[in-house]
């Protein structure tokens, strides 16, 4: 059942998204060759607390850390522990925060020193699709449309869009209706969600450089490519209002 958020709900979710919105702002500048993925978990945490917010993923589902660092083959849910970034890694970092009850979620790709041009292509593509989608996003516009609006941009690209995975619902749970994926079937449903003023849906194109199929590691959590190639991830809060769309976790220019 879809969750629409009232003017007051929105407010407090904005709150929450400018949360977010500062720790990716703080992991832009933290992100650099040989610190360890750890480090950048325990500075996200810090910053959360001292915004009088909770890691969102932290205990979720039994997940074992505050945020999800995942590098260059790696999806999405990378456990962040001891491992040293790398000159020429692109690294993926998800982050939900919760504040007076109501959640926020984002997601970046960056680069760690100095990249190859392929995983720069990848990276600005994946960002580009999530930003196509968002403008898409108005009153009475069917969901499968921002769905459709990622995946003809990535396969344009020549790249793949993860089918296992998909954006979601937000609100005061961290998923809830409906899910919102980064692709679209042959078989159109005339029960499809259409978007009206109130909706908040994290949007979260994962772009892989090969084969669109994944598969889960030993440690139950860290998705990987199963071809081993480059994955990229970025994601936005965002609330559907009478005007169009609101991206409640903005930071910076993106």
């Amino acid at each position: 059942m879809i969750k629409y958020k009232s003017e007051r709900e929105l407010g407090i979710m904005r709150e929450a998204g400018q949360v977010v919105a500062g720790t990716l702002r703080l992991v832009s500048e933290l992100v650099r060759p040989d610190i360890t993925t750890g480090e950048i978990d325990r500075e996200v945490l810090n910053y959360l607390q001292r915004n009088n917010s909770e890691a969102a993923f932290k205990g979720y589902r039994g997940y074992p850390a505050n945020i999800c660092v995942s590098i260059n083959e790696e999806v999405v849910h990378g456990i962040p522990d001891k491992r040293k970034l790398k000159n020429g890694d692109i690294v993926s970092i998800d982050i939900g925060a919760r504040y007076k009850n109501y959640y926020g979620d984002a997601a970046l790709t960056l680069p760690v020193g100095k990249v190859s041009k392929e995983a720069q292509r990848l990276m600005e593509t994946t960002k580009k699709s999530l930003e196509l989608a968002i403008t898409k996003m108005a009153p009475d516009v069917r969901l499968s449309t921002i769905s459709r609006t990622i995946q003809d941009f990535v396969e344009a690209q020549g790249y793949s869009v993860v089918r296992t995975l998909v954006g979601h619902g937000i609100g005061q749970d961290m998923h809830e209706d409906p899910q919102v994926p980064n692709y679209v079937t042959e078989n159109e449903d005339n029960s499809e969600v259409i978007l009206k003023p109130g909706l908040v849906i994290a949007i979260e194109p994962m772009v892989n450089e090969g084969t669109y199929q994944v598969e889960t590691l030993k440690n139950g959590w860290t998705v990987v490519t199963k071809d081993g190639k480059l994955s990229a991830h970025f994601e936005h809060t965002v609330a559907v209002t009478q005007d169009g769309a609101e991206v409640l976790t903005q930071y910076n220019n993106s």
